[in-house]
């Protein structure tokens, strides 16, 4: 009961005004450059979720909210009309009808019906109409009537031109021919009753409204069919249509109609309070002629000679635009006596009876209106001014009106910044305004608020902030604080407000505060979260912010509970930058000043509105890797590593007028944003499997359900199950290789130690030989040796005896006996068997020393063999002497002659020399 009462509140608060300017509703273009197609469009429909389709010269245009596409039919003709029927498209055109569905790509395809005709030759025909009845399809030509049913077509080929079919009471009416309505039952078309009314008449247009059938004529205007009569329909706009020759009739909801002319746009025409609204190329349509009109929910498609329109219906925010540019920016509006009023740079304007009026002698620029006393003052260039609708009365010649505020506690002072700084306005006891300068204060003031009853901030609108105390009567500065780049960040455009009874400062987009008790300014840290947004508008409950930094969104909020984005294209291309304005005109409705006109805002419905919408779920409109396109079939995208570095979502919400969206993405790599395209780009996702959740964003910042999409980045090559289970595999054969591997080592180690072991033991064998042989040897050595000395002991005694015989040779008286005696001696010196037993043992030792020696050395003497053999047995001169029976001197000579012949040179040792001779 409380939102019903606010409501009627409000409609009594402000009757008049309200409806004495022509607000209209956002118009939005869709251009050719948009679309990307023809610039005629005959034909519009929509699917149950918002999907646009048009009949368009250039083929099927279709629209899933957020991108155009354009489908040619085979024969490249024009399209000259659509319809969207259980879940199907269907098209006509010249000599061609059929439909289009979607494949599992999301791409529509197409199929032709024309096939099912039998017995029949088309007549040069272009198909206008396709209108659903029943289990059957109606396809209209100028030249008859097309049923489907079934897969079987059936020919209604009257005499006569069909203009129009139509469904009512659940009748098929025809409309052709002249003075009369045909009704097709089965496939026979039943005359209906003549009406004068209608002769000569062509009708083109039909519509079922609560008094009857609405008949549209070309150039005649409408009239009204009941069961007993057909009358003309008086409304006040019916003299317009005849002027502008009516083309399209459209119901809408809420017991409106919509009228499509030729020459002038579209009429709205309320049925319930006779009242009407006329949208033609003046007020934003991108053109006058109206080919085709749709509503889709509150919003209105307009298929147009040139463009595509869409209108948003029973929109809380309209608006009023000044398409002449005379107007210029508006800069403030006010209500005074129930007539709104308009300051704009070029000066100040009222709206009369829907049009709009100028006050005479306001020429110049305006910066403020304000109701002050109950009187419209106007801020101007020249001065500020007392307003009516007739004149305006200049109160002060101080130039430059900026902003006026009332002196705390008091009913009638208020203080006014101005271009050479302050003034006070009081009101005498005649009712008269006096205006005072304010001295002490020359700076131009633009902003300006008070702290308490004399404290007064005021700031340059370009350099400077000051804090002024004034004295008790207000007329002069007793105290000014100047705060400089030392004190603040910068003093340039600083925007001074009080808020809750906080000097609160805009310095650069940052929010700063004032603390009396440090005396200093500081962060205001309550209102960080909305740095770089403008304050526009508060009354100390709710705030009006603009993002300075973005797409210039409005928020609302109460700073707690409370926070709606108003996103309107319309209004954020339109506000003028540094001149945002928003003034409160009542409980619910809100002005916003733009650089053409004006907005108007109807808060109390807009809520009402949020409360009731429920957020439709993203629709998935495809899912693209960085090649191809998915089929929308899956349960579960499988994505090749290969091509994932680039995967692409597109969603759209076309239901919704300028959607928001919002995604998390859950896998090895997480993600979060917002974006506004419904375009959702992912790079270089590492594999692994991922959910995606995208939600559309209410203006209040709620969301809808989410559309959850699940994909798979499968992983590298490296990494997939094929090459797992070939790692697996190469790992096991890896593991018996080194089995293997291992096995044959180990049997190698094993031949290895067996090898070693009988090499070591060979060599063990051999060496204990050695050892064996060496000893041998060196048995035979000392053998040799001892054999050796043995003899040359032996032949030195025998030679010490021969020689002490010889000296006592006087003493043998028997000559001959001492002659034997010697003999013997001498033939043991030489005995051969010594020799020899010597030369066994050295040939034992040293084999093959001799032959060696012999081959080559050939001319050696048996004796020369002895001396070499005793040579390389190392012996000295003194010790081969006996054994050669000579002397030392003796063997001297033969070492010479044995050095001769082994041609061994005098420095070289001959010992030395057979030594190594082997």
């Amino acid at each position: 009961m409380k939102p019903i009462l606010i409501f009627i509140l409000a409609l009594w608060t402000v009757p008049f005004w309200m409806g004495a300017q022509n607000l209209l509703p956002p118009i939005h273009n869709y251009k050719i450059f948009e679309y990307q197609a023809d610039s005629k469009n005959w034909g519009l429909s929509a699917n149950s979720e918002g999907e646009l389709f048009v009949a368009n010269n250039s083929g099927l245009l279709h629209f899933n909210g957020e991108k155009w596409k354009l489908y040619k039919l085979p024969n490249k003709t024009t399209i000259r009309s659509v319809a969207h029927i259980d879940g199907k498209i269907y098209t006509g055109s010249y000599e061609e009808f059929g439909y289009w569905t979607k494949n599992k790509l999301g791409v529509l395809d197409y199929t032709s019906l024309t096939h099912l005709i039998k017995n029949h030759v088309f007549t040069s025909e272009e198909f206008w109409q396709i209108l659903p009845y029943g289990d059957a399809i109606l396809f209209r030509s100028f030249n008859g009537i097309y049923v489907l049913r079934n897969d079987k077509i059936a020919v209604i080929d009257p005499p006569f031109v069909v203009t129009f079919i139509s469904i009512y009471k659940n009748k098929i009416l025809v409309a052709g021919g002249h003075k009369r309505l045909y009704e097709l039952i089965d496939e026979a078309l039943i005359p209906l009753e003549e009406h004068e009314l209608l002769s000569d008449k062509v009708i083109i247009a039909m519509a079922d409204i609560n008094e009857g059938l609405l008949i549209g004529t070309k150039r005649n205007g409408c009239y009204i069919m009941t069961e007993k009569e057909i009358v003309p329909f008086e409304i006040s706009i019916n003299a317009q249509l005849k002027q502008y020759q009516l083309n399209q009739i459209l119901s809408l909801s809420g017991n409106k109609l919509a009228f499509g002319t030729i020459k002038n746009g579209i009429y709205l025409y309320d049925l319930g309070n006779k009242t009407s609204q006329r949208l033609n190329r003046q007020v934003g349509l991108q053109n006058n002629t109206v080919l085709s009109m749709m509503q889709y929910k509150e919003q209105l498609w307009v298929g147009l000679d040139n463009g595509i329109d869409r209108i948003q219906l029973n929109n809380p925010l309209t608006y009023y635009t000044d398409y002449t540019g005379a107007v210029g920016t508006v800069y403030d509006l006010a209500v005074h006596e129930n007539v709104l009023y308009m300051g704009s740079n070029t000066g100040i304007y009222y709206f009369t009876n829907d049009s709009l009026q100028f006050v005479e002698g306001s020429q110049g620029h305006v910066w403020d209106l304000n109701v002050t006393h109950g009187e419209l003052f106007c801020g101007h260039n020249t001065g500020t001014y007392r307003v009516n609708k007739k004149s305006i009365e200049k109160i002060s010649t101080i130039s430059g009106g900026y902003q006026i505020v009332k002196v705390p506690e008091s009913n009638t002072s208020f203080i006014q910044g101005t271009y050479i700084g302050l003034a006070k306005y009081e009101k005498d006891a005649n009712g008269k305004w006096v205006v005072t300068p304010i001295a002490g204060m020359d700076k131009m003031v633009k902003y300006l608020c008070f702290e308490d009853t004399h404290t007064l901030w005021a700031a340059h609108p370009y350099k400077g902030l000051y804090r002024i105390v004034l004295n008790d009567t207000y007329d002069e500065v007793i105290e000014k604080i100047e705060f400089t780049t030392e004190q603040i960040p910068t003093n340039y455009n600083v925007k001074v407000y009080n808020i809750r009874n906080q000097i609160a400062f805009d310095i650069e987009g940052i929010w700063y505060r004032y603390d009396p008790i440090l005396k200093k300014i500081e962060l205001f840290k309550e209102f960080q979260n909305y740095n770089h947004k403008s304050l526009i508008h508060h009354d100390n409950a709710f705030f009006w912010f603009i993002d300075n930094q973005g797409s210039k969104e409005v928020l609302y909020t109460d700073l707690k509970e409370i926070n709606f984005v108003l996103d309107d294209i319309q209004l954020q291309e339109r506000l003028a930058p540094e001149a945002e304005n928003i003034i409160k005109l009542n409980d619910s409705i809100y002005c916003f000043t733009l650089n053409d006109g004006f907005g108007q805002l109807d808060l109390f419905k807009f809520r009402e509105r949020l409360e009731d919408f429920e957020l439709p779920k993203p629709k998935l409109v495809s899912f693209e890797d960085g090649q191809n396109p998915y089929p929308l079939v899956n349960e579960l995208f499988h994505v090749p590593y290969n091509v994932s570095h680039d995967i692409t979502v597109n969603v759209s919400s076309p239901s919704l007028v300028q959607p928001k969206y919002h995604f998390e993405l859950y896998g090895p790599m997480d993600q979060a944003a917002d974006i506004e395209n419904g375009v959702i780009r992912f790079q270089n996702l590492p594999f692994g499997n991922y959910e995606l959740n995208v939600s559309t964003i209410r203006i209040d910042n709620e969301r809808s359900d989410p559309k959850t999409i699940q994909f798979e980045i499968a992983p590298p090559w490296y990494l997939s199950k094929v090459s797992m289970v070939m790692y697996l595999l190469a790992f096991i054969g890896v593991v018996f290789l080194i089995r293997w591997y291992n096995r044959q080592k180990l049997e190698k180690k094993h031949l290895k130690l067996k090898e070693r072991f009988h090499r070591e033991q060979e060599e063990r064998l051999a060496k204990q030989e050695k050892e064996k042989l060496e000893k041998e040897i060196k048995q035979k050595q000392k053998e040799l040796a001892r054999t050796t000395m043995n003899m040359a002991d032996k032949n030195k005694i025998i030679i010490e005896l021969k020689d002490l015989l010889m000296v006592n040779k006087n003493q043998f008286t028997n000559h001959k006996r001492y002659g034997s005696i010697i003999k013997k001696l001498d033939n043991s010196i030489n005995d051969e068997g010594d020799w020899k037993h010597f030369e066994v043992n050295f040939k034992e030792l040293h084999e093959d020393f001799f032959e060696n020696l012999l081959k080559k050395y050939p001319k050696l003497t048996p004796k020369d063999l002895k001396l070499c053999a005793y040579l390389k047995m190392n012996l000295s001169s003194k010790e081969i002497a006996p054994l050669m029976a000579i002397t030392n001197r003796g063997v001297e000579i033969h070492r010479y002659r044995l050095r001769k012949k082994l041609k061994i040179e005098s420095s070289e040792n001959l010992s030395n020399f057979l030594i190594k001779f082997n």
